[in-house]
């Protein structure tokens, strides 16, 4: 007994120098804890790449086109060669004829009574002269046949016109229609025909100007 005391005391005195009383155990102290860190990431100015097809650039190029100015050059006629000039006449054979009108007479020298005289111009509208022409005028009510129903016109030029009268039997005081034919060495030109022949009245042609080709005035 006598010998614990000492030790005991030998102790208290050892542990007095930690400024423990009671001296921790070895076990290590837990070890506080902490959430786990994570790794920063590190952002780096990488400049982003878009792909741009790229494209060559077209470098327009423009050529003068030098500027023609159109030249004539006159073409001389030698002045033995004949110019022609064409006109609107057909070339061929052509003809137009023009009813003036009509009046009623007695012929007595042949014996017949009312007779119809037609009163017509004939135009040679072709482009070649026109040979013994046959120009007749038939009417409806025609009794016998009129010596001056058919008038022949020997020759008619190119631009020329004849005036003509012609006479048929007709019925006394009735409206005779009428119809001119003209025909000649290049066959039958036409048929004109009028319905009711107007009077003509004074304004019959003189009967000298008669049958006689003249120029035709436009």
């Amino acid at each position: 007994m006598k010998k614990t005391i000492p030790a005991i005391l030998l102790m208290l005195l050892l542990a007095s120098c930690n400024g423990w009383v009671i001296q921790p155990g070895n076990s290590n102290p837990p070890t506080p804890f902490l959430p786990p860190t994570q790794t920063p990431s590190i952002f780096t100015a990488t400049p982003v790449v878009i792909n741009v097809a790229s494209a060559t650039p077209q470098i327009a190029t423009s050529t003068a086109i030098p500027f023609i100015t159109a030249t004539f050059v006159p073409t001389l006629i030698p002045s033995d060669t004949p110019v022609i000039t064409q006109t609107s006449a057909p070339i061929g054979p052509s003809v137009s004829v023009e009813v003036l009108g009509c009046n009623t007479s007695i012929d007595v020298t042949h014996g017949m009574g009312e007779v119809t005289n037609a009163f017509v111009v004939v135009r040679n509208t072709g482009g070649v002269d026109l040979t013994n022409l046959m120009v007749t005028l038939n009417a409806l009510d025609e009794g016998r046949e009129h010596p001056d129903k058919t008038v022949e016109v020997v020759s008619l030029l190119v631009g020329y016109k004849v005036t003509l009268k012609l006479t048929v039997d007709s019925t006394y005081k009735q409206d005779t229609p009428i119809q001119i034919e003209v025909a000649g060495d290049a066959g039958l030109f036409q048929r004109v025909g009028a319905d009711s022949c107007k009077d003509i009245g004074i304004f019959a042609p003189n009967p000298d100007s008669l049958n006689t080709p003249v120029p035709n005035n436009p």
